[in-house]
């Protein structure tokens, strides 16, 4: 157990378990009543609280939504800087940015469920990659005014960040980039499907 004891491994079990945590279903429990997990796309994140909590209480969704995705981004981003502060080598900070995501996405308080990490990922890119991911929230805004489809709005964000990362960065290690950018588009699997059902809702 002296492992345990080791800086990175503390920091690698924070980061996944502050990225766990549901605060999508936390929030819509807690002040709309109702369990966003059975309704909607089922997702824990800011899109699917705005569209369930927006049936019964349009005003109260918008809060809602926004603060699910300033926290969902916050938790990301504290736990990066935390290992920034704690100067954490380079590989260690990502592996902590990566495991933040994956709490999000595979939840240990929700039996390994969890939301599409899209603002958690864009949390930790926004302290590991600043201008890329500047460029990711332009195109996800562009995007989302014009398609109002969040998944795929958010697919093009993503896109944007992986290729500027490549770009502006030639000499970087990707792995870790495009090891996020691959849980992000493999929970969104159910949302393309639907996509090309032509199922998928826009956000008004």
């Amino acid at each position: 157990m002296d492992f345990l004891f080791n800086l990175n491994v503390q920091f690698y079990l924070a980061a996944y378990l502050l990225g766990g945590i549901p605060f999508g279903l936390i929030l819509a429990k807690v002040f709309a009543g109702v369990n966003i997990t059975d309704s909607g796309s089922g997702s824990i994140g800011a899109t699917n609280v705005l569209r369930v909590v927006k049936e019964t209480n349009p005003r109260l969704a918008k809060k809602l939504g926004a603060a699910t995705l300033a926290l969902d981004a916050l938790k990301g981003i504290l736990v990066v800087l935390a290992a920034k502060y704690f100067e954490l080598n380079d590989s260690a900070q990502w592996m902590v940015a990566v495991l933040a995501v994956l709490g999000h996405c595979f939840s240990p308080y929700m039996w390994f469920e969890g939301g599409k990490g899209v603002a958690t990922g864009m949390g930790v890119m926004a302290v590991m990659l600043p201008i890329p991911t500047v460029i990711a929230l332009i195109v996800w805004g562009v995007a989302a005014k014009t398609i109002r489809i969040s998944s795929l709005s958010s697919m093009l964000g993503l896109l944007a960040l992986v290729i500027a990362s490549f770009v502006l960065y030639p000499a970087m290690f990707h792995a870790p980039v495009l090891f996020i950018a691959f849980i992000l588009f493999y929970k969104h699997i159910p949302n393309f499907i639907r996509l090309f059902k032509g199922e998928e809702k826009r956000v008004a």
